[in-house]
């Protein structure tokens, strides 16, 4: 019974790479997956690096490379190459503050505003939870200027 706990227990830290995540920032955590080189490449593009290093606490809502995949290949080249449009599409993942999975599940049917302006709403269903259209795949990987949770689409911010 001791060994199939000690399995189990190495199981969890084997299968996410963030779990000893708590003593680098944001832009750590991102460098650091090798399931967001997309999003990687596009933080550095916008130039947002030093804010996803910095003091402030935010919460990040991640996109996997997967998620950037169901996007046309034209269509992403495009705005990688627009550093207007990338900047409001990445900070439409962006929330201000620390906001733990236990605080995005009470918002339920209530909209949550984003650094970039526009309004996800946060929806239930069960076990799952989904911000905007995007389902959170991963919770509450926390950094030393906020958190990450990962989801498994892009979100696309309302036009300004």
């Amino acid at each position: 019974m001791k060994k199939l706990f000690a399995l189990a227990i190495a199981a969890l830290f084997v299968a996410s790479p963030f779990v000893a995540a708590a003593d680098k920032t944001i832009a750590e955590i991102v460098i650091g997956s090798k399931d967001h080189t997309t999003l990687l490449a596009a933080v550095k593009a916008a130039g947002l690096v030093e804010t996803l290093s910095g003091d402030k606490e935010l919460t990040v809502f991640a996109p996997t490379d997967a998620a950037f995949k169901k996007i046309d290949a034209d269509t992403l080249k495009a705005v990688l190459a627009d550093k207007e449009k990338l900047t409001a599409i990445l900070t439409a993942h962006v929330v201000d503050g620390k906001v733990m999975a236990a605080d995005v599940v009470k918002c339920d049917g209530k909209g949550v505003k984003t650094l970039q302006g526009t309004e996800f709403k946060v929806k239930v269903d069960g076990k799952k939870v989904y911000f905007g259209d995007a389902l959170v795949t991963v919770t509450d990987i926390k950094a030393k200027n906020g958190v990450v949770h990962i989801i498994d689409a892009v979100l696309m911010p309302a036009a300004k």
